[in-house]
């Protein structure tokens, strides 16, 4: 019996009561009671407050209240016992029948077990990393890499509709920098002082000439413009292959100079983006100026659109770049930003709230802190190849994709983050990459190992499944429907990363405790099918 069927077990008592004039709800029934699984193990498998939240409601003590509940339960087949405790809480410990089942349940449903069973139709635009295509991705974009990535796949499950976005920031000066920066090495010179430096310039330089026969004899306009294009290129298809090397995928690869292309009858993105404005009151002009009135909506200041000497600013592009992503038909556009961004949340939300959106539901901002990875207790922080960053290249040769995705991922983005290279590369059970994975190696041999004896997850009787350690274990698989959705709410992937810890780790009580194979010329017996299903059932979890 999971959680969400012993929430409907007690929505349909309250009904019943009510439908036969024993109690009153002047609010009506409600649509779900919120279970738990209780602190202490003794006080049984799961508890209830809904009692005291109704009790009084209804014109009566919530222990007499809880009490007419338990009555109503106590006949149920799939529910072995329900008390009432203290002031009015609910106890209850399911049938062992009842409670094994659930494996059965999670076989069947195999890799659609703990998703929504409906699409929510809520379409998301979730954008982060977005990188300048200028130099290699660095620890602060790996973070995002990894959570993005996994917040992605979370709200998925939890049924939504999610497309993943990466910003590419190809126009503007730094593009014109970067073209000069490479223009310099190519010719043995030093990158302006505004420029690019690190040696990852020089080795690129030395590529783009290569792609590019014919390039250092151009004039130098022509030539500043190859180099920009052509590194440009290079550095982009480089960006693309780490990041699917360290299995992070986006579905769109966004250019920020297609917002400023117009094409036949259509003014372009940027164009569009000012008529929303307009249309909605909020644009005016000022010192040859074009501004957006944020401060309509909390913002700090007003906000310079065109420059006066007829120069976009970056905050045009920010909202023609919001006004595409309506225009796609996203309802919700989530931007994830590092902690260097902080001051953008205002600005983006007043933005929002300008073109005629709703700030919050629209548009969402999360923003991550920064990370520091210790080597030999000394904080990595120069490289070689980028000259002032560690670049995501040199952490996955240094700690390997696994290790880097699931130990960035285990912690909430909202807090600083101090890492050890030892400890994330530790093939050890206090490392909690080694300790999940060891504990799927350990389920997946003990399959390979039924499998040679020919013992099949076939049909088994789940009140077989009635050891403490076995219930332990099925009421831990049985939270994770809840777990992702929770997940998905709150916008914390890393609930599902503890979730496992703790999953493994009661896997492992359970293994110390009850055999699932048979010994020697021992007979496979119903508790050792039983007890394989539920194995199947952990691993698929």
């Amino acid at each position: 019996m999971t959680p969400e069927q012993l929430s409907d077990a007690f929505v349909a008592a309250l009904a019943d009561l009510v439908s036969e004039g024993v109690i009153v709800l002047p609010d009506g029934v409600p649509t779900s009671v919120l279970v738990e699984r209780p602190k202490v193990k003794e006080h049984g498998d799961y508890a209830t407050n809904i009692a005291l939240q109704l009790g009084k409601k209804a014109g009566l003590n919530p222990r007499e209240f809880a009490s007419l509940l338990a009555e109503r339960l106590a006949g149920r087949d799939d529910i072995d016992v329900v008390e009432v405790a203290g002031p009015g809480f609910l106890n209850v410990r399911v049938a062992a029948g009842a409670q094994g089942s659930i494996a059965a349940d999670i076989v069947a449903a195999g890799a659609a077990y703990g998703l929504a069973e409906a699409n929510t139709g809520e379409r998301i635009n979730l954008e982060f990393v977005s990188a300048n295509p200028t130099g290699p991705l660095h620890l602060g974009h790996t973070r995002w890499a990894v959570v993005g990535d996994a917040l992605a796949r979370v709200l998925r499950a939890a049924g939504a509709n999610v497309e993943t976005e990466f910003y590419v920031n190809d126009r503007g000066s730094q593009m014109d920098k970067f073209g000069a920066s490479l223009m310099a090495r190519a010719s043995g010179q030093e990158p302006p002082e505004d420029g690019y430096h690190g040696e990852y310039v020089a080795a690129l330089a030395a590529r783009v000439v290569e792609r590019t026969p014919g390039i250092l004899d151009l004039p130098a306009d022509e030539q500043l413009a190859a180099f920009r294009e052509g590194g440009y290129a290079v550095q982009l298809a480089e960006q693309q292959s780490e990041l699917a090397e360290f299995r992070t995928h986006f579905d769109t690869w966004f250019s920020e100079r297609s917002l400023h292309e117009a094409v036949e009858g259509d003014a372009g993105a940027v164009e569009r983006g000012f008529e929303r404005l307009r249309a909605e009151g909020h644009v005016y002009e000022a010192d040859g100026a074009v501004w957006m009135r944020t401060t309509d909506f909390k913002g700090d200041r007003d906000r310079v659109l065109v420059k006066a000497d007829g120069e976009l600013t970056y905050f045009a592009s920010d909202t023609a770049y919001y006004v595409n992503k309506r225009d796609r038909g996203f309802e919700r556009c989530i931007y994830m930003l590092g902690a260097d961004h902080h001051g953008y949340v205002g600005r983006l939300q007043a933005m929002a709230a300008c073109v005629g959106d709703a700030p919050g539901e629209n548009l969402e901002v999360l923003i991550g802190q920064l990370v520091k990875i210790l080597q030999n207790g000394e904080e990595l922080k120069l490289s070689k190849r980028a000259g002032t960053i560690v670049s995501l290249r040199e952490l996955i040769d240094l700690i390997g994709v696994d290790p880097l995705r699931y130990t960035l991922c285990r912690y909430p983005v909202d807090s600083p983050l101090t890492l050890d290279v030892a400890e994330m590369t530790s093939k050890s059970n206090d490392n909690p990459v080694y300790y999940v994975q060891y504990a799927h190696a350990r389920l997946s041999s003990i399959l390979r190992n039924a499998a040679d004896l020919g013992v099949e997850t076939g049909e088994f009787d789940p009140a077989e499944l009635a050891m403490p350690q076995e219930g332990d274990l099925l009421r831990a698989l049985a939270e994770f429907p809840r777990v992702v959705a929770r997940a998905a709410e709150l916008r914390e992937p890393h609930r599902i990363a503890r979730y496992l810890e703790a999953t493994a780790a009661t896997f492992h009580q359970f293994y110390d405790h009850c055999r699932v194979l048979p010994q020697g010329d021992d007979e496979v017996a119903a508790v050792h099918r039983a007890r394989l299903v539920l194995v199947a059932a952990t691993r698929q979890v």
